[in-house]
């Protein structure tokens, strides 16, 4: 786990972004969405049970990321 956040801290500091913060947390929140629903055939119900989410909050962060879901049903 270290060894990810060094290379995200190298790729983020270097892009000389002033909201480093906000970036990461986007970027790994963009992630764990996106392989929660891979693994759930796109269902969001299951997928944030998965995450440890509510339905809705996951929902409000698909359209905030703007994450197509569709492109996850098999």
């Amino acid at each position: 786990m270290k060894e990810i956040i060094d290379k995200i801290e190298e790729y983020f500091l270097s892009s000389g972004s002033d909201g480093v913060y906000d970036d990461v947390i986007r970027c790994v929140e963009r992630m764990l969405i996106e392989k929660a629903l891979e693994r759930c055939d796109a269902n969001q119900v299951m997928a944030a049970k998965m995450l440890g989410l509510n339905r809705n909050t996951i929902h409000n962060k698909i359209k905030k990321l703007n994450i197509d879901v569709q492109r996850f049903k098999r």
